[in-house]
C-alpha cells in the first residue's frame, strides 16, 4: 500500500494545513492543531473544473475543522489541478465547451464525462481513505463522512455505495441518469442540497435523485437560485450534520 508523503505545511488560526501525495494522487489534509486525542475524518470532493484548493474548498475545509473539530481531505481529480489530462479527457471538455457555445444543453456532456471520471476516482478515494488512517492522529475504527457537490457527487455516490467505512455523506446538484440505482444502495444518514432554480438540473431530476438514497434519514435543503448560487449557509449546515453523525471526540491516538 502507497503511504501519505507530506510535501509541505503550515499552520494558521489553529489550522493545521499539508500537502500530500499518494503515488500520483495530489491532495491537501486540513487538521486541529496537533494534540492527543484522534479526530474523525471527513472526505471532501470538488466541483468539475476546479481543484483540491480551490476557494470553496478552502473555506469549507477551515469550517469543518474550526467548527467540527475534524480532519478534512481533499485529493485532486484525475485530469484536475496539476494532474494531467488523457485525450479522452481533452475530448470531453472539448464537447462541453462546444455545447455551452452553442447553447445547447450541458447535461448530457457533464453526465457522461463525470461516469467516467468516477471510474478512475472511486479507486483513489478508497486508497486515499486507507493510506490516511494509517496516521495516527486519525488511526483506524473513526468515523469517516464524505462531502461532494456536483461533480463530487458523480464520484461519491458510487464510493459511499461500496464504501462501508463512510458512515455519513453531504451530496447534491446532479443529474440523476447514471447515479439512482447507485443512490438506491446508500443507507447512512445524507443532506442534500439543490438549487430551485438551476438552469441545469431541472427540479424534477434534482428530486429523483435525492428520493432514490435508501437512507433512513435524509434531508433536502433547497435554496432559490441558479446552479452556481448556492447559498454559503449551506456550508455551516453541513458542519452540523457531520457533527451529529460523527461526533467531535473520538478515543486518544495509541
Amino acid at each position: 500500500m502507497d503511504v501519505v508523503h507530506f510535501t509541505a505545511g503550515t499552520t494558521k488560526n489553529g489550522v493545521l494545513e499539508r500537502d500530500f501525495t499518494l503515488g500520483e494522487i495530489t491532495g491537501v489534509l486540513w487538521s486541529p492543531a496537533p494534540g492527543t486525542d484522534r479526530a474523525p475524518l471527513v472526505l471532501m470532493g470538488h466541483g468539475g473544473g476546479t481543484h483540491k484548493r480551490w476557494p470553496a474548498m478552502v473555506g469549507r475545509a477551515e469550517r469543518l475543522v474550526h467548527d467540527g473539530g475534524f480532519h478534512v481531505a481533499v485529493i485532486d481529480a484525475p485530469g484536475h489541478g496539476g494532474r494531467p489530462r488523457t485525450p479522452y479527457d481533452e475530448q470531453e471538455i472539448a464537447a462541453l465547451f462546444a455545447a455551452r457555445a452553442a447553447g445547447e444543453p450541458e447535461g448530457p456532456v457533464v453526465v457522461r464525462y463525470n461516469a467516467q471520471l468516477a471510474e478512475r476516482a472511486v479507486p483513489e478515494w478508497r486508497a486515499t481513505l486507507d493510506a490516511l488512517q494509517e496516521l495516527p492522529e486519525i488511526g483506524t475504527g473513526g468515523a469517516v463522512g464524505y462531502y461532494g457537490l456536483n461533480m463530487a457527487t458523480a464520484i461519491g455516490v458510487p464510493f459511499v455505495a461500496d464504501e462501508p467505512r463512510v458512515t455519513a455523506a453531504v451530496f447534491g446538484l446532479h443529474w440523476p441518469d447514471v447515479l439512482a440505482a447507485t443512490a438506491k444502495r446508500i443507507t447512512v444518514p445524507i443532506e442534500f442540497d439543490m438549487q430551485w432554480d438551476d438552469e441545469h438540473i431541472p427540479r424534477d431530476s434534482a428530486l429523483a435523485l435525492f428520493d432514490a438514497f435508501a437512507s433512513a434519514e435524509k434531508s433536502l435543503h433547497v435554496n432559490a437560485g441558479r446552479h452556481k448560487e448556492l447559498p454559503r449557509f449551506e456550508a455551516d449546515s453541513a458542519v452540523r450534520f457531520f457533527v451529529r453523525h460523527l461526533g467531535r471526540t473520538v478515543t486518544s491516538q495509541d
